[in-house]
């Protein structure tokens, strides 16, 4: 967990949703933390992510606007995809010298015959739509120009934000000495400045690394490798193999956790529920408690209702990083992001 409290301050560094690299933090957290603090409190929120999962960027934007405070949301090194959808909900927006922020269209990493791969489309030109809505709001111009904007993949430098209207002022030299990125696949996005991507092969921020992590809580039937750190010579040929490895790694493991799931002694009699466990993102362990406790059908659900529990379970595609609650769809990453429900870039 990554939400700090500091007096009146909020602290919240990594990845937008749990489970990515070391750090990130979820909309749960923030709003616990904002009860804490109380609701009439004037607080500072510092922002440092490099994007992660769509929709918690959206429902953590919601509990900031919820707020009756003031919040002054001051974004420290990078506020991308996911990320700069929170720094909106700011009262005042104020980016730290020489810190940057991206806003694009939202992704994820999806598995499945063409009418599912339909489906993944409209959710996320849904999600992408919602996202220029909150940008338009903020920056007064319409919502179809920063579409335009968030399909390019459009980067901003502190002075860049403050003049297109995504912030209102531009921070001294003393927040400067705290606005190193956070750890993220910058390789992930196609525009990244040079410096970001520099420090995240120095650091080794790789696809593979991120969803490596964020498979690990969900996925208890196997180890995964990391990946070697690639070297700053790397050529874009090398990032499509890491991304279709990272994918093909992370449904694999989820089809594991599913068979690993449905295989428990506690499943039998209760397969329905079993499934259903699995397609909310379930560890083997948590669906084997969970079964023990629950009585047995009368007899096993038709193979049908398959398809209609899995869109009752189902969530949008969520940033980066990336989620969709069917992981039948596969492990999204945000932007690539996400990796824990459905993932968009994200945000």
């Amino acid at each position: 967990m990554a939400v700090l409290v500091d007096g009146n301050e909020l602290v919240l560094t990594g990845t937008v949703g749990a489970y990515w690299f070391e750090d990130g933090f979820t909309a749960a957290e923030v709003s616990g933390a904002l009860a804490r603090l109380g609701r009439e409190t004037d607080i500072v929120a510092r922002l440092n992510s490099g994007g992660g999962i769509a929709t918690e960027g959206t429902a953590i934007h919601a509990a900031f606007a919820a707020h009756k405070g003031k919040v002054d949301i001051v974004v420290e090194g990078i506020a991308a995809s996911a990320a700069s959808i929170i720094a909106m909900a700011g009262d005042s927006i104020t980016m730290a010298l020489g810190a940057v922020m991206m806003i694009h269209d939202a992704s994820t990493i999806a598995f499945g015959d063409a009418g599912e791969l339909q489906k993944r489309l409209g959710e996320l030109d849904a999600i992408s739509g919602s996202m220029a809505s909150i940008y338009a709001d903020r920056t007064g111009k319409p919502a179809a120009e920063m579409r335009d904007l968030m399909k390019a993949e459009t980067w901003f430098t502190a002075e860049d934000a403050v003049e297109a209207g995504f912030a209102d002022a531009v921070g001294g030299a003393a927040a400067a000495e705290r606005s190193e990125p956070s750890a993220f696949a910058y390789r992930s996005y196609a525009h990244a400045p040079a410096p970001v991507l520099a420090l995240a092969d120095a650091r080794g921020w790789t696809v593979n690394k991120l969803l490596a992590a964020s498979a690990a809580p969900i996925a208890q039937t196997r180890e995964k490798p990391m990946s070697a750190t690639p070297k700053a010579d790397d050529k874009p040929a090398d990032l499509d193999k890491i991304r279709a490895d990272a994918a093909a790694d992370a449904v694999k493991a989820d089809r594991d956790r599913r068979s690993a799931i449905m295989a428990l002694d506690e499943a039998k009699g209760r397969e329905a529920l079993a499934d259903h466990l699995y397609l909310t993102g379930a560890t083997v362990d948590a669906a084997k408690a969970a079964l023990a406790v629950a009585p047995k059908a009368a007899a096993a659900a038709p193979d049908h209702d398959y398809d209609a529990e899995r869109a009752r379970a189902s969530g949008l595609a969520q940033p980066g990083a990336a989620h969709d609650k069917s992981r039948r769809a596969g492990v999204s990453a945000h932007s690539i992001y996400a990796a824990r429900r459905t993932a968009h870039k994200g945000a």
